[in-house]
């Protein structure tokens, strides 16, 4: 069994670790655009055709599924992706787990970048799944440029601007960005002061991973070898340090590379 995930960047890292800790055996191919990355700041036809370039460059490698392991490739690109690829590749979209979240009531804070945090598509998330949760979008400037270069200073610094407009007795946080799910801890100590003591922080990773390996599974595929493929902007690669600063990415680093 063969999965390809596609993200600008490290965002897929945490899809791709739960993927490996429910099944080890499934051979991975991470395809990501490190050369156009940010995605956020551009065009939605732009983004749309580079996810589509890192999906064919992925799609090259025969997975058995591929994944758009990214909030706002998902948003900009789902259905071009689905398009062109499906029925032969099933194509799995990331959306921002509003309704979970909200499905508690209470006060929750979706955290996201500028550029979602402002968009249609979120507002109609929230329109459509929000029911009677007090929610409040949470902009992150610089936060997932901070988590792709790994910088533990720039993270710390954006996160805590975060934490300062993140309501007091909030009882959940959405992370709306899946960059923002390599730094759960950290999220969560720079919020304690202000979020309830059962405080809840959603991703998206393992439900992606689980929906993946349920279609995969109905097909009766064979199992992998644990193998890695990484491929920068369509070139073979390998992760970089700052990839092996998340527990996320010792994990995957620890696979076989495919050869």
């Amino acid at each position: 069994m063969k999965i390809a995930l596609v993200d600008s960047g490290l965002g897929l890292l945490a899809a791709a670790a739960a993927l490996r800790r429910l099944r080890p055996d499934v051979d991975l191919v991470l395809s990501s655009d490190p050369d156009g990355m940010p995605w956020g700041p551009r065009t939605s036809e732009d983004i749309a055709g580079r996810a589509l370039d890192c999906a064919r460059a992925a799609a090259a490698h025969a997975p058995h599924a591929l994944v758009v392991a990214c909030n706002t490739a998902s948003t900009h690109g789902l259905a071009l992706l689905r398009a062109e690829l499906e029925p032969a590749l099933p194509v799995i979209g990331t959306v921002p787990a509003v309704k979970p979240a909200a499905a508690a009531g209470g006060r929750v804070a979706i955290w996201a970048t500028p550029a979602t945090t402002g968009s249609a598509y979120q507002r109609g998330l929230i329109a459509d799944f929000g029911g009677a949760a007090e929610i409040t979008p949470v902009a992150c400037p610089g936060l997932a440029d901070a988590v792709e270069r790994g910088d533990r200073d720039a993270i710390a610094a954006a996160v805590a601007d975060a934490a300062t407009r993140t309501p007091a007795g909030t009882s959940a946080i959405v992370l709306g960005c899946t960059h923002y799910e390599l730094v759960r801890d950290e999220i969560r100590a720079a919020v304690a002061d202000r979020a309830t003591a059962d405080l809840r922080l959603y991703g998206s990773a393992d439900a992606v991973a689980a929906q993946a390996l349920r279609r995969l599974d109905a097909a009766g595929l064979a199992p992998g070898g644990g193998t890695l493929t990484v491929l920068h902007t369509g070139r073979t690669s390998a992760l970089g340090p700052a990839a092996l600063r998340y527990p996320e990415g010792t994990l995957i680093a620890s696979a076989v590379p495919a050869r």
